[in-house]
């Protein structure tokens, strides 16, 4: 009996759908455009996606981009390590060049000035003050000194090759007269702002060493000289010149040695990745070939069987008709309509399954698949799709306007509760952008509300489709004047002008 009845399918297909979308019209409430008031305020666009792609769209640097940032910052370090060269070497240079004076003031100290001192110097004898002139003139100063002073505890100048200076008294600073109560040297960078400074000034920083030295008498005096400042920048180029040239070397020695390792790694993780979209598309199509599956063996089995137990019921109903029996008749029809109805259902899940006329028949076929589920329902589903439109279409962005328009159409069935949805898709002329606008007169929803709650899956998903293909997703809606759905996708390259 079975065979008969699904050979008779095809014929009776068009009479049982009908029959079927009688039987599933129920008198749902809805909101419509008839419903609405005639001042309905006009609600703003919500971008939801702003077209930037998400993290997830980023590709990998290619090893030419990585090798040329990682060149840019061995550049960058390395003029950051010559600037830190440059300050060490000069601290360094420096430092050295005052433990130099030091030692050198502290010798001639000892070996010149001190067996040279007389009490008649002291006392300000002018031919004591001669011959300890020439001394200096001939020992102290030719050592790279600038100026040689003798002070007093009092601050006064026994002694200075500027012989303005003699006589005139300047105070001694607290470092000055600690060196005389505590016998020891100090050098330091001199920045010559004191008054008795007046005549060193005109030729930069000077290296300024002083220590007490004694007379005959034991009375101590301040030993000052001033050596040139030339030595320490001298000294700073032959060290910036060593450990420029050392860190240079080690640098560039890094960088080689890690170029191939970098490019090795690079070349790793790019097979990786490879690799890992590879196990991607392979999971797709096997998600794909399982849905495939699925929906063959649900069109092919239970569906086939349920549309021909529809014609055994249907002929059985007849014959309780004809036998005198109403009552049961009725039950029998009642019975029919609800494996209709199930025939109905499954076919819609069919085509959520596997949407096979998205490939065979295209886009608009499938949108059209994709509301016959509503028109069943007694639902109005206007779809106007721009056949130039649709052509220009590459695969990526088909399929993108096929999930965003089933998402949309699936809450319309769920929770809008509308009289009439239209699906536009057309190309807007002054950007090139194609735009699918969704839209029905159903009773809304609260845009800010639904974006800061958890539960609307809905949003979420519609969100995620247009983030990971770079598109721009709006929504208007509010509680009781329906609800627009824009999508926005970049022109291809190199599509239509």
């Amino acid at each position: 009996m079975m065979v008969p009845a699904m050979t008779m399918a095809p014929a009776a297909t068009a009479p049982t759908t009908e029959r079927v979308r009688i039987l599933t019209a129920s008198p749902t409430p809805r909101v419509g455009a008839e419903d609405r008031p005639p001042s309905a305020p006009a609600v703003a666009w919500v971008t939801l996606a702003d077209g930037q792609p998400g993290p997830r769209s980023q590709a990998l640097p290619t090893p030419g981009r990585t090798l040329a940032q990682l060149v840019v910052a061995a550049l960058v370090v390395f003029g950051l390590v010559l600037i830190g060269t440059s300050v060490a070497a000069s601290r360094l240079a420096e430092r050295e060049a005052v433990n130099d004076a030091a030692h050198t003031a502290n010798l001639l100290a000892q070996a010149v000035v001190q067996p040279a001192l007389t009490e008649a110097l002291v006392a300000g004898d002018q031919a004591a003050y001669a011959a300890f002139d020439r001394i200096v003139r001939d020992s102290v100063l030719p050592n790279n000194i600038v100026r040689v002073k003798l002070w007093k505890p009092d601050g006064t100048i026994v002694y200075a090759d500027e012989t303005r200076l003699v006589g005139q008294r300047f105070p001694l600073d607290p470092e000055q007269l600690d060196v005389l109560t505590t016998p020891q040297t100090k050098a330091e960078v001199s920045d010559l702002d004191r008054s008795e400074n007046e005549f060193e000034r005109y030729g930069g920083k000077l290296l300024e060493v002083y220590r007490p030295v004694w007379s005959p008498s034991g009375q101590p005096l301040l030993f000052e000289v001033y050596g040139a400042y030339a030595p320490v920048a001298e000294r700073t180029s032959d060290l910036w010149r060593g450990l420029a040239g050392l860190l240079a070397s080690s640098l560039l020695l890094l960088f080689v040695l890690m170029t191939p390792i970098l490019w090795k790694v690079l070349g790793r993780l790019r097979q990786a990745h490879e690799q890992r979209e590879a196990l991607l598309r392979r999971a797709v199509d096997a998600s794909e070939e399982e849905r495939r599956r699925i929906a063959a063996t649900l069109h092919d089995g239970p569906v086939q069987e349920l549309v021909a137990s529809s014609l055994v019921v249907a002929g059985v109903a007849e014959q309780a008709a004809a036998a005198g029996q109403p009552a049961m008749a009725d039950d029998i029809r009642e019975a029919g309509g609800t494996v209709r109805a199930t025939v109905a259902s499954l076919r819609s899940l069919l085509v959520d399954l596997y949407p096979d006329r998205l490939a065979d028949a295209g886009l608009a076929a499938a949108v059209d698949d994709l509301a016959r589920p509503l028109r069943s329902r007694g639902t109005t589903v206007t779809v106007d799709l721009d056949p130039a439109t649709v052509v220009a279409l590459d695969e990526e962005s088909t399929h993108l306007i096929y999930r965003v328009t089933r998402e949309c159409l699936r809450n319309v069935a769920k929770h809008a509760g509308a009289c009439t949805v239209s699906v536009t898709l057309a190309r807007e002329v002054s950007t090139r952008h194609t735009e699918l606008v969704v839209e029905d007169n159903g009773v809304g929803f609260d845009v800010a509300a639904s974006r800061t709650r958890h539960g609307h899956f809905g949003l979420r998903v519609l969100t995620d489709l247009a983030e990971g293909a770079g598109a721009v997703l709006q929504v208007a809606s509010a509680p009781g004047v329906g609800t627009r759905w824009r999508l926005l996708l970049p022109p291809p390259s190199g599509g239509m002008p």
